[in-house]
Formats: C-alpha cells, structure tokens, sequence
C-alpha cells in the first residue's frame, strides 16, 4: 500500500490566499492519498478486467471521494498467476484476484465447490462458495489474508484441437490441461496425461502441439483466445473453478475506520453475483464464438446419470471426499442443499 500527499485544490486556494494577504510564505495542506494495487490473471482489457476489476477501483475510488487510488496489474505484469494469492499474503500486491487451484493443496475445502454437479451457471456456483465462506465454512483457508468477494467460473467442459470426444475412454493417450487437481485424478484415471499450467500459458502451448486439449469453461475459451485452437468441444460438466478477489491483513488494517468501511462494502454477496454477471455473459459469448466459427459440439444431457460419464463423475466425487477428508462431505451436502434452495439460481 502507497501512501501519496497530493494537494486538494481547496487547500492550495486558501494557503495561497493567506500568503497574498500576509506576504508570508505558506505551504498547502496536503490529503493523504491511498493507492491499493489490484494484480490479477485476466488479460488487460478483457471483460473480466473492465467490467469488474475497472468496475469495482471506479466504485471505490468514488464511494472514498478520491482518498483511494486503485492501480490494477492484469496478465500477471505484478505477479504470476500460481504466486497471486501468495504475493498478496506477502504485500507484493494489496489485492489479488486468481484461481485457488493455482495454489495447489492450499484450500482443500473450498475445492467442495469444483466437484461435478455442484454448480449449473457461475451465478449459483458464486453464490454456493461466497455462502459457505459468509456462513464461516472455509475461514482457516483464508486466515492469511482480508477476503473480499468469492465468485466461480461456471462448468467446466472438454475442448480438444482434432477430434471429439465422446465417451471418457477417448480421452486415454491425451496430453490435456487440467484445470485443477481433481480433474487431474480424473484425467489420469481414465489414461491421459493431465498437465497443469496457468490459464494465460494454454494458448501458446496448443499452438505448439504441446497439449491436445484441456477442460475450461467458456469464458476462458472466449477470454483467453482458445476457440482458436480447440474446435471440438464436448459440453459434460466436469467441475466449476472457485476463484477469488483478497487483500493484503496490513493493507487493510493501517486504513482509517471510514476507509475500510469502504472496501467492506464492495465486498461479500453483491460482487460475488456482480463478478458471476460478467462471467455468465462471458459464456454466453465464448459458446455463441464456437457456433459461429462451425464448430463440433457434443451435449452431455444430465451428466451425472448418462451411462459412461456418469460413474467417472460420481468417482470424482466419491474420491475427493475420501481423500479430503474433515469436513469435506458435510460441505458438499451443504453446497447440495444451497443449490436447490438459497442458490437456486
């Protein structure tokens, strides 16, 4: 956190006033100025990194009446995307926005939230982990640092560059980037090679021939230009990434009162759904992109009973609680009752 003295105009009127009058030289009165910097993986200029990052500085800068600046670092100019969560512990940044399965091992729980048919669109997969975090659920995960809004990508699907996949034996043989860890037991269950890099990396890697396809939502296909590489998409929902939006524990102590007032106020619920807004109609558009361009879509209709992909999913499931142990299924049932009742959405 910067701290900067800049005059307000008032101030220097009035002292510049007071030195005419009485031919003594007097200095400004000086406002303090605090400017929170925002390093996240989106690429700038994206929607994600204007329509909520631009969106929420521009609310926070105005509610402060100009006492916060905020600088944002998108495309990990700050910091890399599998170290953003960790530089804002360290004060690198004071606010960080990424995905928690970047930061392998480290949120056990709030991996309840990726498990298949926890979530349907963004919008209920954000409300079902801001509620579990808001009801105190996943406080030891995040006990390093000041959260401000958790929010998720929505269904994850299959994308490949040369050929469909219709059942999960296709998969056997192929190099695929895994989205988090338990796709990645997944994946390698079912005989592929699961290959974990950062979002922003997958681009170049598929030009390459260096991966075969991955598992991502639509709004990462659209985002980060991947409908240029894979045109072969097969819509079985596999998991919805969590990601989230924390600050530095220093960076939001050393406020004033008011001021952290500020930043409790844009966070929580609200941008939650506000971040899950933007991604559902990054979907939209990132699925429309892949029709337009021509496409081979395959739909995978009630995934959890179809017949070949039903038992992996279930596996998948089965597998995580087993391995996570805790209070990993008392989660899970209550991320199922979310679903159908308070996040029915």
């Amino acid at each position: 956190m910067t701290l900067t003295a800049r005059p307000t105009r008032l101030a220097a009127g009035l002292a510049l006033a007071a030195g005419l009058t009485t031919g003594l030289a007097a200095l400004p009165a000086l406002a303090d100025t605090t400017t929170l910097r925002i390093a996240h993986v989106w690429p700038g200029g994206s929607m994600v990194d204007r329509d909520l990052f631009g969106a929420w500085a521009e609310s926070v800068e105005e509610a402060s009446e100009g006492r916060l600046s905020v600088e944002i670092y998108p495309g990990q100019t700050l910091a890399s995307a599998d170290n953003t969560y960790q530089s804002t512990v360290s004060g690198v940044a004071d606010i960080g926005a990424t995905a928690q399965g970047y930061s392998a091992g480290r949120f056990p729980l709030t991996q309840v939230i990726e498990l298949p048919g926890v979530s349907l669109s963004s919008r209920q997969g954000s409300c079902i982990l801001q509620s579990l975090y808001d009801d105190g659920h996943l406080d030891d995960e995040y006990d390093d640092s000041q959260v401000l809004f958790m929010f998720t990508t929505g269904p994850g699907y299959l994308h490949t560059s040369d050929r469909l996949i219709e059942t999960p034996s296709d998969l056997e043989g192929l190099r695929m980037r895994r989205p988090t860890a338990v796709v990645g037991d997944m994946f390698s269950r079912l005989g592929a090679q699961a290959i974990g890099m950062p979002a922003p990396d997958v681009f170049t890697s598929m030009q390459r021939g260096a991966i075969d396809g991955l598992s991502f939502n639509w709004e990462g296909m659209k985002t980060f230009r991947l409908n240029e590489q894979a045109h072969y998409h097969t819509e079985v929902p596999l998991y919805d990434l969590a990601l989230t939006a924390t600050m530095n524990r220093d960076s939001y102590e050393r406020l004033p009162d008011d001021l952290r007032q500020i930043i409790d106020d844009h966070s929580g619920m609200e941008w939650s759904l506000r971040a899950a807004a933007v991604y559902d109609e990054l979907i939209r558009q990132g699925r429309e992109e892949a029709q337009e361009a021509g496409h081979e879509f395959l739909i995978i209709d009630d995934a959890m009973n179809d017949e070949d992909w039903g038992p992996v999913l279930q596996e998948t499931i089965d597998r995580y609680l087993a391995d996570t142990g805790g209070d990993a299924e008392t989660l899970f049932d209550e991320s199922m009752r979310l679903q159908e009742e308070s996040c029915d959405v």
